[in-house]
């Protein structure tokens, strides 16, 4: 009844004593998947999970080559990661 009200801001608290945005995040959490990074003196390994949230979706790449030197693996959300891999991907060229 009053979530429309309460669910714009972070810093907003609905009448039950809720922060809706907190709340959504935490569910946008559950479905990440997971991903690891292993490195040695001579090698690093990105691995990330493999898995579809639906039959009907497909799988979203979460690993991104960004230069010869620097990869990203990320666990949340593609768009995030777009954005962030962008950035790292101008901070390579200016180095």
């Amino acid at each position: 009844m009053f979530r429309n009200q309460y669910d714009s801001d972070v810093t907003v608290w609905s009448p039950q004593g809720r922060l809706h945005q907190v709340e959504y995040a935490m569910e946008a959490v559950k479905l990440g998947s997971a991903t690891v990074g292993l490195k040695n003196k001579d090698f690093a390994v990105l691995i990330a999970l493999k898995r579809a949230s639906s039959e009907l979706s497909s799988y979203q790449k979460k690993i991104i080559s960004i230069d010869d030197h620097l990869g990203l693996s990320f666990a949340g959300i593609t768009a995030d990661a777009r954005i962030l891999s962008r950035y790292l991907r101008q901070e390579c060229l200016n180095y």
